[in-house]
């Protein structure tokens, strides 16, 4: 029975989980952080080369410097927490898989934060080769390692109903 409940309760938070602009100003505790940057870590990944590092920022000074360095960061204005999420060149299995990589780690620190009641937005960096170097430069990244999005972490102003996505006709079983 606990697996069924278990389910049900992934399923609501697959369903439930929303890009959030505006926070509350409300700090997060470091210990959801850590549980947080612990899901991301336990991501598939090619040949389980792990190739992500992630640097977490919760200095408003900064949160709001890193605002200003993206175009589309304005979720940063109230987040508490912004997660940069980097990709390590020297561990991808092949070039051009952190970003895979990445993108399932980010995905299960999304759904991780929506579970212990917190929410985010994701903002792509790469492949914003200006944007990139910006990051790159500014927090001085060893050459290997690339910016490849930002998270942005905290308790949301207000939630949203689940819309409904579900699309059948993009589902194409054993031909086009």
């Amino acid at each position: 029975m606990s697996g069924v409940i278990c389910m049900e309760n992934t399923i609501d938070t697959i369903y439930d989980r929303r890009s959030v602009r505006k926070y509350l100003d409300k700090p997060v505790n470091p210990d959801l952080v850590d549980e947080i940057l612990r899901a991301g870590m336990f991501a598939p990944s090619g040949c389980n080369k792990q190739p992500w590092h992630f640097v977490v920022f919760d200095e408003k000074q900064l949160v709001l410097e890193i605002e200003s360095m993206h175009p589309y960061a304005s979720a940063l204005a109230t987040a508490p927490v912004c997660i940069m999420v980097c990709g390590d060149t020297q561990k991808e299995m092949a070039k051009g898989f952190y970003q895979v990589d990445c993108s399932a780690a980010i995905e299960n620190m999304l759904l991780a934060a929506r579970a212990l009641g917190l929410d985010t937005c994701w903002m792509g960096v790469y492949p914003w080769e200006e944007v990139m170097e910006k990051f790159s430069k500014r927090f001085d990244l060893p050459s290997h390692v690339e910016p490849f999005a930002l998270i942005s972490l905290g308790y949301a102003q207000s939630r949203q109903e689940r819309p409904k996505r579900y699309d059948s006709s993009r589902i194409h079983y054993n031909k086009w």
